[in-house]
């Protein structure tokens, strides 16, 4: 059982590092940040107005993907050159912060 346990303590950082990995790569990270805003809103601003609503992975992949205006006032954020399969991943990524 401690051999489960401390498994699962290495796996679980190294899945959250893969996806701050993926967000740099992607020049997410150019414009939000996890605790603060620069351009964009923090990852945690994100996970707070998204917490409870069923379909924010879905919604934020498709922004994540097309871009948008106006959730977050006028800057704009650019489409992003992403598979649909690394955009909710992102999605699940950026709604994980508390």
């Amino acid at each position: 059982m401690k051999a489960l346990v401390l498994s699962l303590a290495l796996i679980a950082p190294t899945a959250a590092f893969a996806d701050q990995a993926l967000a740099q790569k992607k020049m997410c990270m150019a414009c939000h940040a996890i605790d603060k805003k620069l351009v964009g809103p923090s990852y945690k601003d994100v996970s707070a107005r998204y917490a409870k609503d069923k379909d924010a992975v879905k919604k934020l992949s498709e922004k994540i993907i097309k871009g948008g205006k106006g959730s977050w006032g006028e800057m704009v954020m650019p489409p992003n050159a992403v598979t649909p399969a690394e955009a909710e991943t992102l999605a699940k990524w950026s709604l994980s912060f508390k």
